[in-house]
């Protein structure tokens, strides 16, 4: 059996479950860098036991997949992805209080919404997370950090899919958390939820360091375009931004993509910006900065 005939099985069956199904979507509208190509189908799923039993099929009928979520540190080819992506909304998008230091949350929502939660409730430990663009599933698959802060400070436990379609969970132990890392890097579970320990504290010292790190981003990154955030990896001893601007690359420009002039961590869609314009300006990047400073740049995003 082909891979078509193995792709509208997935999509029929999603149908079945009343997912919302779109097929040759663009996925320039699902990323922050506003770049990528169509999808085979992008599903939307509302549940943990839809996804298990899509993942199972897809694994069965090896048909590729991904899930994508707030879509801020993903860069997708231009010719798009032949295969499903799912997008994680309904239950995957709620938020609840376990106890008065606890929060669980579905890995489908947005940080800023977790963060807001957490803000409402007069608990502390996520300021750090304010104002960074991604979902809560990409921030925990990545260990997200900013400003002395990360993931790994506030996690206890995450659930999974697995690819044939199992349920589990890791404590925040198992989940060997460390630098822009997590064993999810290591897997191709799906992260479903996550719970995460705050400590209690006023609505206004929280909602100022909300407002202090925020104010901060505006200053010094360039929100205003379209971008997958910082690019690289920082380097033990060093800053990516850093070095880039010593090595006069910050405007560089290929095609639409560009070294951002305000922060050269990161590279802006100028407009109309291709994958291979960002890829191509990320290996220059590398070129030119293992040359003049013996510093191998690590990138940050990950490429479908």
């Amino acid at each position: 059996m082909d891979i078509n005939e193995n792709i509208s099985k997935i999509i029929t069956l999603a149908l079945g479950k009343k997912c919302k199904v779109l097929e040759q979507e663009s996925l320039s509208k699902y990323t922050t860098f506003k770049i990528g190509g169509n999808a085979a189908a992008l599903i939307f799923v509302e549940n943990v036991n839809d996804m298990a039993e899509l993942i199972a099929k897809c694994t069965e009928f090896n048909v590729p997949n991904f899930v994508i979520g707030n879509g801020s540190n993903l860069l997708i080819n231009d010719n798009g992805f032949y295969g499903i992506v799912f997008k994680l909304d309904g239950d995957f998008k709620q938020i609840s209080i376990v106890d008065e230091n606890t929060i669980k949350c579905g890995t489908g929502t947005t940080l800023a919404k977790l963060c807001k939660f957490a803000l409402d409730h007069n608990l502390s430990g996520l300021e750090f997370a304010w104002g960074i663009p991604g979902s809560v599933g990409g921030a925990a698959f990545m260990n997200a950090g900013a400003y002395g802060g990360e993931m790994k400070d506030v996690l206890e436990a995450s659930a999974y899919i697995a690819p044939d379609g199992t349920l589990g969970t890791f404590t925040a132990e198992e989940m060997n958390l460390s630098y822009r890392h997590s064993v999810y890097s290591e897997n191709n579970y799906i992260i479903t939820s996550i719970t995460v320990k705050l400590k209690p504290d006023s609505y206004e010292a929280i909602r100022g360091r909300m407002d202090d790190f925020m104010g901060r981003r505006k200053d010094k990154q360039p929100l205003e375009y379209p971008s997958a955030g910082s690019v690289f990896k920082r380097p033990e001893g060093y800053y990516a931004g850093g070095l880039i601007e010593e090595c006069g690359l910050k405007g560089c420009q290929i095609g639409g993509a560009q070294v951002s002039e305000k922060h050269a961590g990161f590279i802006i869609n100028k407009g109309g910006a291709a994958c291979e314009d960002v890829c191509g300006l990320i290996k220059h990047i590398q070129d030119t900065v293992f040359e003049k400073k013996g510093v191998l740049l690590e990138c940050e995003i990950k490429r479908i």
